[in-house]
């Protein structure tokens, strides 16, 4: 499967099992010449992943587990992560393309300055994750992921897709949101609804975003004023 589709949006996979292509094992993503290509790594334990300027081409990442995860300025291009523990990740200044996260838990991440082209998120949870600055220049979708309390601040998430994914107390700070795709998600318990202009909802979704406001608003209604007494 090359690609999939998710409402507007068809978001292109990596190609890992195209014929003649041969995945090498390796025991490292680090490289003395910044780059791991046609690759394949995997079932290991680490108590640190520290990578810097370093660029992972074409390859499988499964079944890593790392109590501390460090990429900056880290290029990936057709890499597929697939149930790896990156909880607690910090992710800087670095450019994603055509990588698929799935199974994956970054729970308690910080993903900053981040350029996502044909990225997908699939089952991975995130929660208490921030997202600042984070840019999508390609499509980009999450899809049954779990972000509770996950921050999105100051990103550029026009036309990328939230599908069936939780978003309990997810907040919306300032960015750009235009045709960002929120149809599938219960959205009564978002926060900063009102950074979310021009996003694409169902009309059925229009009382989930009014809860959502009022609720954020903290406001009482009229007939509940004497239990404030």
């Amino acid at each position: 499967m090359d690609s999939i589709t998710f409402g507007r949006v068809t978001v292109a996979l990596p190609r890992l099992d195209e014929p003649g292509l041969y995945l090498s094992n390796v025991t490292t993503l680090d490289s003395a010449r910044g780059i791991v290509q046609d690759f394949q790594y995997g079932d290991a334990d680490l108590r640190d992943l520290d990578l810097a300027e370093t660029s992972l081409i074409t390859g499988r990442v499964s079944a890593l587990r790392a109590d501390r995860v460090q990429l900056d300025k880290v290029r990936l291009d057709s890499v597929e992560f697939d149930t790896c523990d990156l909880a607690t990740a910090r992710i800087t200044d670095s450019k994603l393309t055509r990588v698929f996260f799935r199974n994956c838990k970054l729970m308690g991440g910080n993903l900053t300055g981040l350029n996502l082209d044909n990225v997908l998120f699939e089952n991975c949870k995130f929660d208490y994750a921030s997202f600042d600055q984070v840019r999508a220049t390609g499509p980009v979708v999450f899809s049954k992921c779990v972000l509770t309390e996950a921050t999105f601040t100051g990103c550029d998430l026009g036309g990328a897709v939230l599908d069936a994914c939780t978003l309990r107390l997810t907040e919306f700070a300032r960015g750009k949101y235009k045709d960002l795709d929120l149809r599938g998600n219960d959205l009564t318990s978002l926060r900063g609804v009102s950074s979310l202009g021009k996003v694409i909802i169902d009309r059925a979704q229009q009382a989930e975003l009014a809860e959502a406001l009022i609720g954020e608003l903290d406001v009482t209604f009229g007939d509940t004023l004497h239990e404030r007494r």
